[in-house]
């Protein structure tokens, strides 16, 4: 069952670390996507201007290979690393966590910068309600009006998301299947008459 799912939050979270007057307030959201990134990063520039260092790490996608970090001027490995590997210790996807830095006029060193990067993020990541969530996968299911009613009853029998739906004369509904029953539930759209579906990558 592991294979078909992963670990993220639930819900925005905040902490705040502070170590000779610097202040370090961790933000983590979860996410879907790189706009999402780009969306609260933006964000967050906007509401802490002051901020010296906004710096980040994020995780994306069920095989982890969408990642990114940044120390943001900190000096190189201090900062997006030290949050990334926050991320990666409690097994976490979808995830974006920024830490904001408003400097306290005492450098902190090397060590000092790693562990304040680190310890914001933990307490963030503490704060959070960590969830397992289904991996599913998007399919678009076109059929005609008469056809409506027992999709439906497919998809509410299932508890399916639906992303999208149109409904007219011909209607084509966008529903994200677990992929634990993927082929089951195709397997019964399949049955149905005038339906045709078609992948969503």
């Amino acid at each position: 069952m592991a294979e078909f799912q992963y670990r993220t939050i639930k819900t925005a979270t905040i902490a705040e670390f502070s170590d000779r007057g610097s202040r370090f307030i961790a933000f983590a959201f979860p996410i879907n996507s790189t706009e999402d990134f780009k969306k609260y990063l933006q964000q967050l520039k906007t509401e802490h201007p002051k901020a010296v260092h906004h710096c980040f790490a994020y995780r994306i996608g069920n095989d982890k290979n969408n990642f990114r970090s940044s120390d943001d001027g900190e000096p190189s490995g201090t900062a997006g690393k030290p949050i990334l590997n926050q991320i990666d210790s409690k097994n976490l996807t979808n995830i974006l966590v920024v830490v904001v830095r408003y400097f306290g006029g005492i450098l902190l060193g090397v060590q000092g910068l790693i562990n304040a990067y680190r310890t914001a993020t933990a307490l963030a990541l503490s704060n959070a309600e960590i969830i397992t969530k289904s991996i599913e996968k998007e399919i678009l299911v076109e059929c005609d009006y008469t056809q409506l009613g027992e999709v439906m009853n497919i998809v509410k029998a299932n508890s399916l998301n639906i992303i999208s739906k149109k409904i007219e004369l011909f209607c084509e509904i966008n529903v994200a299947i677990p992929l634990e029953n993927f082929e089951n539930i195709l397997n019964k759209l399949q049955h149905l008459k005038s339906v045709s579906l078609k992948n969503i990558e």
